[in-house]
This record gives structure tokens, C-alpha cells and sequence, in this order.
């Protein structure tokens, strides 16, 4: 019996995706729900699997083709032949452990985790899992490389000597060409993913159809850091999470967007709406590109569960298993370039928002208070605007909001 592979249906805002790699060749024995191939979108990299066990007879689409919405990749036929052609699965329970590349892909696996047990020749069933139920997170197969041994790591900068190791694990498989010019000079010429290609189609459209403006303002970091410090262990021991920065920038955050709900607004050609919710977008960097994850009806959640909702979103990154619903709506954006080490920035807007709050290091200065030179923590904070819909005052006043809120984080426990 014949069975079609499908492309998975699309959400809407999505018209197609690029096929970026064949995990099973024609006439390789499959199992049901064992990965077949990965497919990119503007957002998020979908995995295809087997819809039953059995022989790859065809595979119809190649690697780097554009395909949409139920078109057919594959077919694959069921019935005695898959039984008859896997004999060693049948007889023996135990994973194979003969070729690295067939015990990997009988492995559920992130695609950016499968890279890296591809390129560097690695066997996951060597690797103890630290993911849900076991899974091999991206952390995981790094810290596993980190204690080989120095003769065993060559490998792994033979990927694209010019590039740093992570963005080079990025890179996806396409057809790629490396030019060694006179002089050794080398260059790579790479296509530009389609999540790349996306995010410089969005900042183009940020800056060519908006007045974007920014202001800023300092924020001493003291008692919200004191606040943590005495409170974080017995908050990780109720909530089974670590109390972070960003939750209370989250509720300062929806604090100032309830006093400026121009903030929260976006524009529809002539029209303007205003957001009655707080759907706010968290961006995250990966080594695919930056994408913003969204915390949906935010107001609603208290410090854990906005904790929780961050870190779950950071592992689904690491793993590349954000799905739709986690990158779907936003009605403002928070960026934290302090992370990297960033001291000040004007961060561009994730249209259709009309505004972005950025954070930086927290780095100690002289500041004068009550008369008296003393060291606080300081963190520059930056509001990028459309200057269309929100008025510099609005502006200025939403983050001195924002930093009221924080020098004196009572409000936002007592809510006044």
C-alpha cells in the first residue's frame, strides 16, 4: 500500500517553505513517526514524520525546494515489505549501534541538536539527556564536546574556519560554495535562511514605514537586585524556578502600557487599535536568528508564571521546537542586549508594535544622592517609538514610569 507525505498545513501568515534536509534516501526502511525531513519557514523549522512504518519508495521534492501547504514530499509504502526489509528491528529491541547515522535519527532530536551530532561524528546514545523525558538538549551535545578530549576538537572547526563555532551550527545544508581567493583569503557565500531573510524584511519595513524616534533614561537597579537577593531561594523552592530581571521588567512593563495605552496600540493604515490585552513579545537570540516569543495575556500572570513562560521559551529555542502559537500576535516587545554586554542601544521596532523597550548591563556608577556621592547598579534603559501614534511626551513619561516602577518594586508587588 502506497501512503503520500504531506507538507504539514501552514498557518496563514505562511504561504510556503523552504525543504532543507532528507533525514531517510529512497528505499530506506522508516518507522512510524520517525523523522523523514525538515522543512524551514519564516519562523520555525517543522519536522516531517512518518505517518506509518515502511519503505521510502520516492522522494518527490528535493533539498532546497520551495513547497506549500499539503503538496507531496514522499511516498512510502507499508505492508510485509517494511517488515520484511528491517529484520534486525524486529529481532533485537536494542538501537542499532553500528552506524552513528542511523542511531540519531531513530532518536527524537531538535534539528539544531542533529546538526551537531552530524558534524561531529558523535553517537547521542552516548549522551546523557537532560530534556523532558531524557531528551538530548543543544547544552547537552556542547557540554558532552567540552569534555572530550584537545585531539578530538580539530574536527569541529573544519566547519567554516572564518566563522565563530555557533553561527557556523546554524548554518543549514543547503548548497553552499567556498571561495579561496589568491592569498589565502578565504570567503563563504551561504543562501540566507528564510527566518534571516524574514527578520531583514521586517527591520527594512520598520524604518521605511515608520517615524521611529528613541528616548531613554537610567534606572537604579538596587532594590529590585536587594529584592532578588532575599528572596530568590525560597522562590526557586516554591516554583521550581529561578527569579530573574525580566519578570519585574514584565510588570513594570504592563504597569505603564495600563497609564499609555497609545503604547499598546499599533496602526492599520488609517485606523488606529488599541490592544485591551498585554501579549508581550520576549526576544530571543538563537544561532538561526533572533525571534520573539510571545507571552500572551501577560497581565494575567504573577512572577512564576512569567518566569516559567521565559524559561520554557528559552529551551524550546535552544531545541528549535518554538511552534506558532509561541511567535504568534505581540503588542510590545522587550529586547535585553545587556546580556551580551551591551551598554546602550536604540532597538528597532517588531512591526506592527510602535514600541520596543531595551535593557543593558547593569553596570555600577557614581551617582549622587541626598547630597552624597555613592556606587549603584545602573541600567540604561531605551524606548523606540513610532512617532505617528505616541507623542515624545507619552513616550518619556512611559519610562519614567518604567523606572519608577522598578526603583521602588512595592508597586508592583502591592499594585498601586
Amino acid at each position: 500500500m502506497s501512503i503520500e507525505v504531506l507538507v504539514p498545513n501552514l498557518p496563514e501568515s505562511v504561504s510556503d517553505a523552504t525543504l532543507i534536509t532528507w533525514h531517510k534516501q529512497a528505499g530506506d526502511t522508516v518507522n512510524k513517526n520517525e523523522i523523514l525531513v525538515e522543512l524551514e519557514t519564516d519562523k520555525v523549522v517543522l519536522e516531517v514524520t512518518a505517518p506509518e512504518s515502511g519503505v521510502l519508495s520516492q522522494i518527490l521534492r528535493e533539498n532546497g525546494a520551495i513547497v506549500t501547504s499539503g503538496e507531496k514530499l514522499a511516498l512510502l509504502e507499508t505492508g510485509p515489505v517494511s517488515v520484511q526489509s528491517a529484520p534486525t528491528e524486529t529481532d533485537d529491541k536494542t538501537p542499532p549501534a553500528k552506524t552513528p547515522e542511523h542511531n540519531d535519527d531513530d532518536i527524537p532530536l531538535s534539528p539544531s541538536v542533529r546538526r551537531l551530532i552530524h558534524e561531529n561524528t558523535l553517537d547521542p546514545l552516548s549522551i546523557q539527556g537532560t530534556g523532558k523525558s531524557g531528551r538530548l538538549t543543544k547544552a547537552d551535545v556542547l557540554d558532552h564536546l567540552s569534555k572530550q578530549p584537545a585531539t578530538a576538537k580539530p574536527q569541529q572547526t573544519n566547519v567554516a574556519p572564518a566563522k565563530a563555532p555557533q553561527p557556523a551550527q546554524a548554518l543549514p545544508p543547503l548548497a553552499t560554495t567556498t571561495v579561496a581567493a589568491a592569498g589565502l583569503r578565504p570567503e563563504q557565500r551561504v543562501p540566507m535562511t528564510r527566518l534571516r531573510a524574514k527578520v531583514a524584511e521586517r527591520l527594512l519595513q520598520a524604518q521605511q514605514n515608520a517615524a521611529m524616534l528613541t528616548t531613554f533614561n537610567e534606572v537604579n537597579m538596587q532594590s529590585v537586585i536587594d529584592l532578588r537577593n532575599q528572596y530568590k531561594t525560597r522562590f526557586d523552592q516554591k516554583h521550581g524556578v529561578k527569579l530573574g530581571f525580566m519578570s519585574f521588567f514584565v510588570k513594570a512593563s504592563i504597569e505603564a502600557l495600563k497609564h499609555f495605552p497609545a503604547i499598546n496600540a499599533s496602526i492599520d493604515g488609517n485606523d488606529i487599535i488599541y490592544h485591551g490585552y498585554y501579549d508581550l513579545g520576549i526576544a530571543v537570540s538563537t544561532p538561526r536568528g533572533l525571534i520573539v516569543p510571545v507571552l500572551h495575556d501577560a497581565d494575567q500572570l504573577d512572577f512564576a508564571g512569567i518566569e516559567k513562560s521565559i524559561a520554557d521559551f528559552g529551551e524550546k529555542a535552544r531545541a528549535g521546537t518554538l511552534s506558532y502559537d509561541d511567535l504568534k500576535g505581540g503588542t510590545f516587545t522587550i529586547t535585553n542586549g545587556g546580556v551580551f554586554g551591551s551598554m546602550l542601544s536604540t532597538p528597532i521596532l517588531n512591526p506592527p508594535q510602535c514600541a520596543i523597550l531595551g535593557m543593558h548591563a547593569i553596570k555600577e556608577r557614581a551617582v549622587v544622592e541626598n547630597g552624597q556621592i555613592v556606587i549603584r547598579p545602573i541600567m540604561y534603559l531605551a524606548l523606540s517609538y513610532d512617532h505617528r501614534l505616541v507623542d515624545g511626551r507619552e513616550a518619556v513619561q512611559f519610562l519614567v514610569t518604567i523606572k519608577e516602577c522598578l526603583e521602588a518594586p512595592a508597586h508592583l508587588l502591592l499594585n498601586i
